[in-house]
């Protein structure tokens, strides 16, 4: 079975203390053909059946979620570093957590793992509110200026331990973990609304399994997605540093 990468890159990406680039007109438009490209090569030729979540990811300008010396890779299928040891995941894994999620249009969603704010542009893209978490406060005020800019008014932004979830905003309609925990976190199923989705990636610090859980009153059901590989999540239900 092929393996979605989510990797440890080095320390590049952005410099906070620059003013984000902002590319051309006709550069915006060579981005825009290259996403149609992505879409229909990367997600659509791969399996992601979703129309409003390959809308979404036609319409999210990921070259603005990497530095600029990164657009030329910004919609290759791979992922690319954000600094901080983070990453931006793979475009067709970005597609696979969200389709999964099943998102309809109202539900309040919790991200945990903000990271450069490309998956929370699609969750905000596709749901009705989202809460996102951050253990960098960087990452996430880079994240928020980058949204805010972007036009998103529908994102609140957490910085804190993402892996205990955020029990006092409870319950949530999905929740997504955009890095690796070593085991499904109690806490983060308590969160969950009835019929409520969690998807996160599960296994060891080298690889692991991308699972979606769906929970019913009490109890719940998984489905493996396939394998993966993500940067891990760090906190109290999480990996330690």
């Amino acid at each position: 079975m092929a393996v979605h990468y989510h990797l440890l890159w080095g320390r590049r990406g952005f410099n906070y203390n620059r003013p984000m680039a902002i590319p051309k007109q006709q550069d915006e438009e060579r981005f825009a053909e290259r996403r149609c490209d992505m879409v229909d090569r990367q997600l659509r030729a791969r399996g992601i059946a979703d129309e409003r979540v390959l809308s979404a990811m036609r319409r999210v300008p990921r070259h603005r979620f990497v530095s600029a010396d990164l657009w030329a890779e910004a919609y290759a299928d791979h992922p690319l570093p954000i600094g901080e040891d983070q990453t931006i995941s793979q475009p067709f894994i970005v597609a696979l957590m969200t389709e999964a999620l099943c998102l309809h249009g109202e539900e309040k969603v919790l991200e945990i793992g903000t990271g450069s704010g490309y998956q929370t542009a699609i969750l905000a893209a596709l749901a009705g509110a989202v809460t996102t978490i951050e253990r960098s406060f960087t990452l996430s005020r880079g994240a928020r200026e980058r949204l805010t800019q972007l036009g998103y008014r529908n994102i609140a932004f957490v910085v804190g331990d993402g892996t205990v979830g955020l029990p006092a905003e409870a319950p949530f309609d999905r929740i997504l973990a955009a890095g690796s925990l070593p085991r499904i976190p109690q806490g983060l199923l308590d969160q969950l609304s009835n019929d409520g989705i969690l998807v996160l990636p599960v296994g060891d610090r080298t690889l692991q399994r991308l699972v979606q859980i769906r929970k019913t009153g009490s109890s719940h059901t998984t489905e493996d997605l396939g394998a993966c590989r993500f940067v891990p999540l760090i906190g109290k239900e999480g990996w330690s540093v």
